[in-house]
């Protein structure tokens, strides 16, 4: 899953809305963020196998460190701690640290079983979203387009247009290049490129820079 990663984030702001856009980009992204420094690390493997579901060529091959429901609590745990640590707002610092594991929960509605629970485990689940096209976009659209308006409706007064509208056009125009683009290389072309998530966050930041949306 990709684009309802960031709807999450979006309808997030109206349960903490002085956090920052960027800071729940980062918290609902955080595993993915994590991912493929370990991928590149030779910490955690995958593989580009065509047809493996009909949306993503992607087998997960190991990576419970990243994306494993205990390790995603964990992470979870850590950063809502470290923002509680830095901000000292307790019911922010619960919304970021919850935002973790949501990642897990929405990618567990799209992939093939091979989410682990644990490391160590050799428990896989998922229940293969991504077997349909048509039930992946319905996913993938309706989170983003919700949590994108309850977004807009809590910050109407504190937007800034252009940059807010360079986000959406940009998440929407790779999630069509994800779908449709040509196939990667190889699993380290994967990696770096899942690295530009901070793209992202770095326009959420610019889209309330100056707007008293918080941090």
């Amino acid at each position: 899953m990709f684009l309802g990663h960031f709807g999450v984030a979006f309808a997030a702001k109206r349960l903490a809305p002085r956090a920052s856009l960027a800071m729940l980009f980062v918290a609902s992204q955080f595993i993915d963020l994590l991912w493929p420094l370990l991928v590149l690390a030779g910490v955690e493997r995958l593989r580009i196998v065509p047809g493996i579901t009909t949306v993503n060529p992607l087998d997960f091959v190991h990576y419970p460190w990243s994306h494993s429901l205990l390790m995603a609590l964990v992470w979870g745990v850590l950063l809502g701690g470290a923002y509680w640590w830095w901000r000292r707002r307790g019911h922010e610092a619960v919304v970021v640290g919850l935002l973790v594991p949501s990642h897990w929960l929405l990618d567990l509605l799209v992939h093939r079983p091979d989410l682990p629970l644990a490391p160590g485990l050799e428990t896989v689940v998922g229940f293969g979203g991504w077997q349909s096209l048509g039930l992946s976009l319905a996913l993938e659209l309706g989170l983003f387009v919700a949590g994108l308006a309850i977004y807009l409706w809590t910050m109407r007064d504190r937007l800034r247009p252009v940059w807010l509208g360079l986000l959406v056009a940009s998440l929407l125009a790779i999630h069509a290049g994800s779908l449709w683009g040509p196939m990667p290389s190889s699993p380290e072309v994967v990696a770096v490129s899942a690295l530009g998530i901070w793209l992202f966050v770095g326009l959420a930041w610019l889209a309330e820079r100056g707007r008293g949306a918080g941090t």
